[in-house]
This record gives C-alpha cells, sequence and structure tokens, in this order.
C-alpha cells in the first residue's frame, strides 16, 4: 500500500469508525461497536482453559471465560501438547467469520481463571499502526468519509479506459477477475497486457483490504504466456510485503494464486446480519440513526432542534446513544418507518 493521504476517525456513539485514503482510494474501513466481545477482537489477550482437544481439527477450543461465550480455536503447532483443563494465554489473531470462530496463537502458560488480560487494539491505536504520524481527521469529514468507503467497498472496482476487475467471494476462494480490452485497431501487446495487469492487481489489492477479505485468492490474469516474474513483483507490489501473505506462480492457465491471512472479521459480516442482502437489524439501524443527527448537527451548529423520526424498535435503542449527542438532539418513534428508514428533521 502507498503512503496514505488522509487518515479519518469517525467516534459516533455506538460505533467508532477509521479510514484510511490514498491516492488509489479507500484501503482501510476498521469499526468497532460498543457491544462488541472484547475477548473476541483481533489482538485481544486473555487466559483461557483448553475445554477440549480436537485431534481431527489439529487444534483445540479454549474456553475465555463466561463472558465471551463460544470458545475460540487453538491450532497446534510445532508438537505442542495440551490437554484438557490446562490454563493457557493467548491471543487473537483472526476474528470470528462465516461459521468459523475466532482464532487463537499461543503465547504461553496461563494462571488463573479464565478472563481478559488485554482487550485488542481500538479503532484510533489501529489507524495509527498502519499510518503511524498521520493526524486523523474527525467530525463531519469523517462521516462522509465512512459513507463514501461503505459505498467503495459495496460496488465493483473499475479501473476506468481500458482495464476492469470484478472481485467475488466464493465459499472456497476469492476470485479475481482482470479484463483488458484496447482501443479499437490496435493489438494488445505483452507490455499492454503486463500493464493492465499491473494496475488490476493494485485494485484487487485494495478491494480485499478494504472489504477485510482473507483466504486462497484466485486472479484470472489478462492474456497468455505471462512474465511470472514480472506479475509476482507487481503483485507483491500491490499486496505487500507482509510475510504471512504467500504468493504461488502464475500456472498455465494465467491465474496467479495468493494466500492472505484472515484478520479482521470481514466487512459485510461485521455490518450486516445478513450480508447477502445487507439487511440493518435495529442495533445497526440504531448506531445509523445516531449518526445521521450527528451528522445534522455538526452541519448546521445554529439550528436549536434536530430531530430523527425512526421505528419504535429502533428508537429505543437509539435514545442512550442520541442522549450523549447533546440537548439539540431528539427522536421521534415512528412506525410507518422501515426498520432501515429514518427521516432527519430541523427546527
Amino acid at each position: 500500500m502507498k503512503p496514505p493521504l488522509f487518515v479519518y476517525l469517525d467516534d459516533t456513539p455506538g460505533e467508532i469508525r477509521g479510514i484510511i485514503r490514498d491516492e488509489v482510494g479507500d484501503q482501510y474501513f476498521l469499526t468497532q461497536f460498543e457491544n462488541e466481545i472484547p475477548q473476541h477482537r483481533l489482538g485481544a489477550r486473555s487466559v483461557g482453559r483448553v475445554r477440549r482437544i480436537e485431534p481431527n481439527l489439529k487444534g483445540a477450543f479454549i474456553d475465555l471465560g463466561e463472558e465471551a461465550g463460544e470458545d475460540a480455536f487453538l491450532p497446534s503447532h510445532g508438537g505442542q501438547r495440551l490437554h484438557e483443563g490446562e490454563k493457557v494465554e493467548v491471543e487473537v489473531v483472526s476474528e470470528r467469520r462465516e461459521m468459523k470462530g475466532v482464532t487463537l496463537k499461543l503465547l504461553g502458560k496461563g494462571e488463573g481463571e479464565p478472563r481478559l488480560l488485554a482487550p485488542g487494539p481500538t479503532v484510533a491505536e489501529w489507524l495509527e499502526r498502519l499510518a503511524p504520524g498521520v493526524e486523523p481527521i474527525g467530525g463531519v469529514r469523517a462521516i462522509l468519509a465512512g459513507w463514501d468507503a461503505l459505498r467503495e467497498a459495496d460496488g465493483q472496482p473499475f479501473i476506468g479506459g481500458d482495464v476492469s476487475v470484478t472481485v467475488e467471494r466464493t465459499n472456497a476462494l476469492i476470485a479475481v477477475d482482470i479484463d483488458y480490452r484496447p482501443p479499437p485497431g490496435r493489438r494488445a501487446s505483452p507490455q499492454d497486457r503486463l500493464e493492465a495487469n499491473r494496475k488490476g492487481l493494485v485494485r484487487a489489492a485494495q478491494t480485499i483490504r478494504l472489504r477485510s477479505l482473507g483466504g486462497l485468492v484466485a486472479i484470472d490474469l489478462v492474456g497468455g504466456g505471462q512474465d511470472g516474474n514480472a506479475v509476482l513483483k507487481a503483485a507483491r507490489a500491490a499486496f505487500g510485503t507482509d510475510p504471512a501473505i504467500a504468493y504461488g506462480p502464475v500456472n498455465r492457465f494465467g491465474v496467479l494464486m495468493i494466500a492472505v491471512p484472515w484478520r479482521f472479521r470481514p466487512l459485510a459480516e461485521r455490518l450486516y446480519r445478513h450480508p447477502g442482502v445487507h439487511s440493518y437489524w435495529p442495533q445497526r439501524a440504531a448506531v445509523e440513526v445516531t449518526r445521521r443527527l450527528r451528522h445534522a448537527l455538526l452541519s448546521d451548529t445554529t439550528t436549536a432542534r434536530v430531530t430523527a423520526r425512526c421505528p419504535q424498535a429502533v428508537a429505543e435503542l437509539a435514545a442512550p446513544l442520541v442522549a450523549r449527542l447533546g440537548p439539540r438532539a431528539h427522536l421521534k418513534a415512528d412506525d410507518s418507518l422501515r426498520a432501515s428508514e429514518h427521516v432527519i428533521e430541523t427546527e
């Protein structure tokens, strides 16, 4: 990733968002809800108890404490041997996704009851790690940056001109298709195809990073007879030098395989209860109503009263969040609106 141009921090009651943007576009969308389980956040350290060993899965399920709810999975490495009931100190290396729970790494022996030792980094701390020294922008600009980043994450990356990129997540892998259509009357040269692949790889890496995706990535490159070394160099420049990323050679079908580590929970799963249809549930809608109100308040500091109308179920959840916005912010229940709908009114 190129050095960031802008870093945004949207500190709205109920959810904090962080966005990192460079000249290519939005690269990271980090989000943290207040009601998240801290033991499940990336980087969180806990003392856990080995609940059961699963030889077929080559690992063990770890109880992180009553507040953590479901157990997390600790893969076995290097011949390490655990036994049921043993206390261990662990760290979250991958947040939950779909049917897979939190994944841990072993730090050493643990003492005492299962409990949280240290939460994972906050959104602000992640921004500092990923873009050191860049001061985050807040307020209205941060709220707008979050909405823009969501639209970019939801759409397909399109470079324009003669190159387009499609990124689709399946149950098995992430499929990337890079297409190149030379100008009329011009035949694509090897250099044209390499440049198209270079641009496509940059956009593919950006999209995968922005959506917080990981796993096996299959990239259908433009044309056959690729210069494998040149393509791998372009891929490393696009996806980065993280030692956890594995790059395979370009195969005879013109497909490049890359393995990207899972870390954050996929953005669509974090923001939507049913990612396939991007449906809202009341808690998520309550946070968004609060954000819309906050945007209105920050955009117009002279209006004495700003009211959000939303369904009763959403209003009940949003009320304590909206109260933190100050005396100018108000809510009104309106069950003529659907769960994802709200109206902002000024007086």
